[in-house]
């Protein structure tokens, strides 16, 4: 007899749920930090130190896995695969995101992030000349609408610094598309995890280089919650939620993943508002609905025919 599906799919929705929650518990983090006076090189930098054992760790564990107990050899073509996806899909989205989020909300950060599925589609328009559907086109406009009211309200209580927020996190968005959008081959040949680890290694390693390039040796004296955040950060909503994420994929596939990610942004918002006293009223339901609503189309009907 077949084993019942039911504990596996149950399992894999804890999983996504989980993840999800927790690696949008990052910009919670970002934002209690910066109420200690550090500046975004000096927090990303951190973040990056406490993650990079972890994620070397993991690309090592991978790649013996992957090659029953020997490390499968890189070619030169892969590093500069490598080395590409870990520039634009961790160290730059994640430096982007944390020096936007000095000046915008949580709520509206994990919201212009959720769009990715719509850069996604974008990109393989424009690159791979892949058609988009009305109804595609319609989830698109619903979701920046959603975005743009969320981002009107903000604007109005942070005036113009709102809008250089905005716009950085959405070149974080787009970055973290780019990355999405050139990894399919990779993860093919190397494997989610093996990929994983090793570009957020690279990412680390540039964060630190800015770090020593930018600011002074002193820069790193700051204050012990930035010390304990941070390993917060690394760990709890950097590394756990990757191998959450992973695991759950592995359970109930990328697609029902990415849908119960939806949780993302709403725990954001409620997080924001009970930690950061981040203001909360029907803009930012309405706008919410709007980009969860455009994004779930966008996922459902994500092939164009």
């Amino acid at each position: 007899m077949r084993a019942a599906p039911t504990p596996h799919l149950a399992t894999g929705l804890l999983l996504a749920v989980a993840g999800s929650v927790a690696f949008s518990g990052k910009a919670i983090i970002v934002k209690l930090a910066y109420r200690h006076g550090v500046d975004a090189v000096t927090l990303i930098m951190y973040r990056m130190l406490f993650a990079l054992p972890l994620f070397l760790a993991l690309a090592w564990w991978a790649s013996c896995r992957q090659g029953g107990g020997a490390k499968v050899p890189l070619t030169r073509q892969d590093w500069l695969g490598i080395l590409g996806l870990g520039f634009t899909g961790y160290y730059l989205a994640s430096f982007l995101d944390f020096w936007g989020l000095q000046y915008v909300s949580a709520s509206l950060e994990r919201l212009i992030l959720y769009l990715n599925p719509t850069l996604v589609l974008v990109l393989g328009w424009v690159i791979y000349k892949r058609r988009i559907t009305r109804l595609q086109a319609l989830a698109m406009a619903v979701s920046y609408g959603g975005v743009l009211l969320v981002f009107g309200h903000e604007a109005g209580l942070q005036g113009p610094d709102a809008l250089l927020g905005a716009l950085l996190v959405f070149g974080s968005a787009v970055s973290y598309a780019i990355y999405l959008v050139y990894s399919g081959e990779l993860v093919q040949r190397l494997g989610s995890m093996r990929l994983v680890g090793l570009a957020s290694s690279v990412a680390c390693v540039l964060c630190l280089a800015q770090f020593v390039l930018l600011r002074p040796m002193s820069a790193a004296l700051v204050a012990p919650e930035v010390i304990w955040l941070s390993v917060l950060n690394a760990t709890l909503c950097t590394f756990a939620p990757v191998l959450m994420v992973m695991m759950a994929i592995e359970r109930i596939g990328s697609g029902l993943a990415a849908q119960t990610g939806m949780v993302g942004p709403m725990s954001t918002i409620v997080m924001g508002v009970v930690i950061l006293g981040e203001p909360f009223n029907g803009w930012i339901v309405v706008g919410t609905v709007l980009v969860l609503s455009g994004v779930f189309l966008v996922t459902r009907f994500g092939r164009a025919s």
